[in-house]
């Protein structure tokens, strides 16, 4: 990961209710919720051991979107398995990708963080941002999940191929997505397919991004991921596949 940045301000913490009742001591940490002036939102999994290295899940919301929820995604993720961040937001691109550098450092200095189990995911636009993310320095990330973001093409992100081709990418669709997160879709899969890269993609009926459904395969995903299980996404030749959701 990059260099570790000099902001030392605090972040808000995102902590289930029922965690506030957990225990401290024994290696056990239980936060009610602490503001500072670093921006960003942190989620905490319950029974919190700092002497465990966890995943880091790192959200990129969407911008066009209402507030992004870390607290209530994160319930339908996973409670326990996970710690996440939801960076503060610039004003340009180059800013939000700063922005999520400065906010894994910032974690990493008071949450015990696994180096090699960091993902990258994003809501629509935040998805699409999280591809480009992710392709620039794929060593650094243990995968990428796009919900309802289009990868982006004609932007030469396979440029280090023997990177990309170690990196994992999830992306879930809706059936009923605009016209612009569906159509690419078909070329998308031809690129992956060419390029040889790690690509699952999953389609899903409703309305709703975020629906347990979906993030419920997020979390088995990444778990399948940092366990090492042989999806068909891994095992399949074309190694590019699509699933239909629940």
């Amino acid at each position: 990961m990059r260099g570790r940045l000099p902001d030392r301000s605090v972040p808000q913490v995102a902590v289930p209710e029922k965690q506030k009742q957990g225990r401290v001591g024994s290696g056990k940490i239980a936060m009610a919720g602490v503001v500072g002036s670093g921006g960003d939102d942190v989620f905490l999994p319950m029974g919190y051991e700092a002497g465990y290295s966890y995943p880091l899940i790192v959200w990129l919301d969407d911008p066009r979107s209402q507030r992004f929820d870390l607290g209530r995604v994160m319930q339908r993720v996973s409670l326990r398995n996970c710690v996440a961040v939801c960076p503060a937001r610039g004003d340009r691109a180059s800013d939000r990708e700063e922005a999520v550098w400065q906010a894994i450092d910032r974690l990493r200095e008071r949450v015990s963080i696994h180096p090699g189990r960091v993902f990258l995911s994003g809501q629509g636009a935040g998805g699409t941002e999280a591809f480009r993310i992710a392709c620039r320095h794929a060593a650094d990330f243990a995968g990428v999940i796009s919900l309802g973001g289009p990868f982006p093409h004609d932007e030469g992100l396979f440029s280090r191929l023997s990177a990309i081709r170690q990196l994992p990418m999830l992306l879930c669709c809706r059936r009923a997505a605009p016209d612009a997160v569906v159509q690419p879709t078909d070329r998308t899969l031809r690129l992956f397919h060419a390029a040889g890269a790690l690509l699952t993609m999953r389609i899903y009926p409703g309305h709703n991004d975020l629906s347990k459904p979906i993030l419920a395969d997020v979390n088995r995903w990444i778990m399948d991921e940092i366990c090492g299980s042989q999806t068909p996404s891994t095992t399949s030749t074309n190694r590019s596949r699509v699933q239909g959701g629940h």
